[in-house]
């Protein structure tokens, strides 16, 4: 015998995470009764992480679904939304989730006007799109915006599928996705730009000399904050800084890198000092040191 109130769950978009967090709510006995899938693929990783479940087309999936997962691209969300109530999808009573970071529910309104119920949910969560995510959801912090009436439904989604719910409010929302497009997406970066000038130098493993480092940062850093800090700029190591900074203008080190490092150096200065740990004159000398 099934688990009392389970749904029947649409996906649209079997991108890395809709179709992720279809398989989560289908381990918690929720019935995912159809995916859309354009691409090739998309149509890959429903067979993978959802097999069985039909690939339809948009209309149909929320008229069969009594909660709708929007899974799109963040730009195109609103459009979406809008083109359905004009055509009169959206149905009385029906929840519809999207996992976008960047909105709360306010770009669900046209389906809120129509009857539907809105919510925001969005795992702060890198995505491979392979079953290994279904595993780190576990450790993995939702983001949740929604109508206090209606909060704890959004709340027990996230819950199911493994996750902790964090309530966002709606003003606040492209500032806590600005937060996590920083931390993640800027550390993959800088992790490429490193490799590359290790590998410019004759590395064969760039990662494997990193590995170690990069994760005692991060987990200092996650254990410690900003009293993790470490390295030339903040012990105050003006030459070293100045002997970087020529190193820079190589020719095969790329100019992003380039800019990359200076950007970084200054923010890492200017929080040292802010937090006492360089003096003012050893602020300036490395000011100075990075050409700024």
């Amino acid at each position: 015998m099934g688990k009392p109130g389970r749904l029947g769950v649409g996906i649209i978009g079997a991108g890395k995470v809709g179709a992720v967090l279809g398989a989560a709510l289908r381990a918690a006995e929720h019935q995912i009764v159809g995916v859309h899938a354009v691409s090739e693929t998309s149509r890959d990783r429903a067979e993978l992480l959802l097999p069985g479940v039909p690939v339809l087309q948009i209309p149909e999936i929320l008229r069969r679904a009594e909660l709708v997962i929007l899974a799109v691209p963040d730009d195109a969300l609103a459009e979406l939304v809008q083109g359905l109530a004009d055509a009169g999808h959206w149905q009385v009573g029906q929840l519809v989730v999207h996992t976008a970071g960047r909105y709360g529910t306010a770009v669900l309104a046209p389906a809120m006007a129509a009857g539907a119920i809105g919510l925001a949910i969005h795992p702060a969560m890198t995505f491979t799109g392979m079953s290994m995510d279904l595993d780190r959801l576990t450790d993995c912090v939702f983001g949740i915006t929604a109508a206090n009436m209606v909060l704890p439904i959004a709340q027990a989604l996230v819950v199911e599928m493994g996750g902790e719910p964090v309530v966002i409010a709606e003003d606040d929302r492209v500032k806590y996705h600005l937060a996590l497009a920083h931390a993640s997406n800027h550390l993959v970066t800088v992790a490429g730009q490193s490799a590359g000038i290790l590998k410019g130098i004759g590395v064969e493993s760039p990662a494997r000399m990193l590995s170690a480092l990069m994760r005692a940062s991060l987990e200092n850093a996650l254990a410690s904050g900003e009293g993790a800090l470490t390295g030339p700029v903040v012990r105050g190591d003006v030459r070293t800084v100045a002997a970087h900074r020529a190193a820079l203008e190589s020719e095969d080190i790329s100019p992003d890198t380039r800019e990359g490092y200076l950007a970084m150096s200054r923010a890492t200065a200017l929080r040292a000092h802010a937090r006492g740990l360089i003096t003012s004159q050893r602020l300036d000398d490395i000011l100075a040191a990075l050409g700024q």
